[in-house]
């Protein structure tokens, strides 16, 4: 780039919220359910048909919208967005236009371990539109936005209105990001966000994210933005970056040759990780919108509000202070417990079970060789059936040198799993797995492995300290799994360097 820029990037995000019901009819809505199967007369826009509001909708946006410090709008009005494609039957589709039920408001973020945040402008209610298919002529299906129905290389273009009608929450924020990094960390944080609120799982692949950037190039010192430009079509939070940095080169490219950036919504190709044109960008005005008077207001106290509030838990940055600060947890520990919700409150539960203090090891443990477990078997954290005080118990034995790290994990647990009414220390005595703390018996067993490998000492004493591992390991196994590391280690090592001084 000949000349330094600044960009100037905005964000519009739509959450789909995870209801069991559609926001203005009563089918039920899921992700990769056969096509056209979860609709109704109301769906369709048959005459006569009258939208009947989802209630619980308004728990999720206020829930979002005080997360974030918005201000909640006490009335609220629906209005009409009119514009015709094929994946909008009603030739319209019900938004909120100048009420928006929460306004203002910010989003904090970290980025290179900087606390950032962003402002926002609103966060409004709406419907969302059907899916077009487009059927290929290599017969291969698949969904496109309906910005693609026009595309040349296709035969047919089908449309699933399951979608149709779903519950999203879009949200709008302010100019104000910079850098693609930016952006990155930001949608890191709203999707985690989201998904402790518990108003959607913040998939991306599946849609329940979608995010539609806005972004112009400035020059130093300017305090005009050049021409807005839309990117559409992005499925994955790593695309949005990719996309982003693109268009700045793209951009900056056009301004270097003295070439105008037209006002335009682009599409993002994720194959060579590009942005092509599909339209001239539309403006508010293009839209026509007007009330919906087939929807009454909807009125929300301050006591409804405040009630919603007061049962809100703590929030994910809120979460990960109590982690490090409380749990003592490093920061990168508490980062992983943050992006897994369930595996933090199992977490959470073992530390409050007989007032378990050793965070640590349970974080250690939940995060290793549980964590394994319920890979191999492809389990999830609320399949564990082994009661949390077990849990506890286990971590104890090993603490307590009854039994070692690796013959708890590798057995003991794999049997808890297999048999969870059964207690670790009864599994530990059925298959003889205390370890021997008598000091005779263990040293017993190092001489005698001392002796068989008696060629290999002078290779330890020349610096070959690796077989140090070797000698403990075949102690142990010669014990059945029963002598402790830690004192088999201190014996070979006392006994070695009794052999060096002869």
């Amino acid at each position: 780039m000949g000349l330094n820029y600044i960009s100037v990037i905005g964000l519009e995000i739509h959450i789909q919220l995870n209801l069991k019901n559609k926001m203005f009819s009563p089918e039920r809505f899921s992700y990769g359910a056969i096509s056209n199967t979860l609709i109704s007369n109301i769906t369709k826009a048959y005459p006569g048909t009258l939208p009947q509001f989802n209630n619980n909708v308004i728990e999720s946006a206020v829930k979002l919208g005080l997360s974030c410090n918005c201000n909640i709008t006490n009335l609220n009005y629906f209005s009409r967005k009119n514009y015709f494609y094929p994946d909008l039957p009603k030739g319209y589709q019900i938004t909120q236009d100048d009420t928006p039920i929460c306004r203002n408001g910010r989003i904090y973020f970290d980025v290179n371990d900087v606390e950032k945040y962003v402002n926002l402008t609103r966060i409004h209610i709406e419907e969302d539109t059907a899916n077009l298919k487009v059927v290929k002529k290599a017969n291969d299906i698949q969904s496109y936005s309906k910005d693609n129905i026009y595309n040349n290389n296709s035969d047919e273009i089908f449309i699933d209105y399951n979608r149709c009608g779903v519950a999203l929450l879009e949200l709008v924020t302010e100019p104000e990001f910079r850098t693609s990094d930016e952006v990155f960390s930001f949608l890191h944080e709203l999707r985690r966000l989201v998904r402790f609120l518990n108003i959607s799982n913040g998939n991306m692949e599946e849609g329940s994210l979608r995010c539609d950037v806005n972004i112009s190039l400035m020059k130093e010192n300017d305090d005009k933005f050049g021409n807005r430009v839309e990117i559409k079509n992005i499925n994955s939070i790593s695309n949005v970056k990719n996309a982003i940095e693109f268009e700045i080169l793209r951009q900056a490219n056009l301004l270097d040759n003295c070439k105008n950036v037209d006002i335009e919504t682009r599409m993002f190709i994720a194959e060579d990780n590009s942005t092509k044109k599909m339209r001239s960008k539309e403006s508010s005005d293009d839209y026509h919108y007007i009330r919906d008077y087939d929807l009454n207001p909807i009125y929300i106290s301050n006591d409804q509000i405040d009630e919603i509030r007061n049962k809100m838990t703590l929030l994910p940055r809120e979460y990960k202070k109590k982690l490090i600060n409380e749990y003592h947890l490093s920061k990168s520990i508490a980062e992983i417990f943050i992006e897994d919700i369930p595996l933090l409150k199992y977490f959470e539960d073992i530390c409050n079970c007989n007032n378990f203090k050793n965070y640590d090891k349970v974080s250690n443990w939940l995060l290793g060789p549980i964590k394994g477990i319920l890979n191999e078997y492809k389990l999830e954290v609320d399949d564990i059936k082994i009661p949390k005080k077990n849990i506890v118990e286990l971590i104890k034995l090993v603490i307590d040198n009854k039994v070692n790290y690796t013959t708890a994990s590798q057995v003991i647990l794999k049997q808890m799993f297999e048999n969870p009414d059964k207690t670790p220390i009864d599994i530990a005595k059925e298959l003889n797995l205390i370890q021997d703390l008598e000091e005779d018996n263990i040293k017993i067993l190092v001489e005698e492995v001392l002796e068989k490998y008696k060629d290999r000492i002078e290779e330890y004493k020349n610096g070959k300290k690796g077989l140090l591992g070797v000698f403990i390991g075949e102690v142990i196994k010669n014990s059945n799994g029963k002598a402790n590391p830690v004192l088999v280690k201190n014996l070979i090592l006392t006994n070695l360097l009794k052999k060096s001084t002869f």
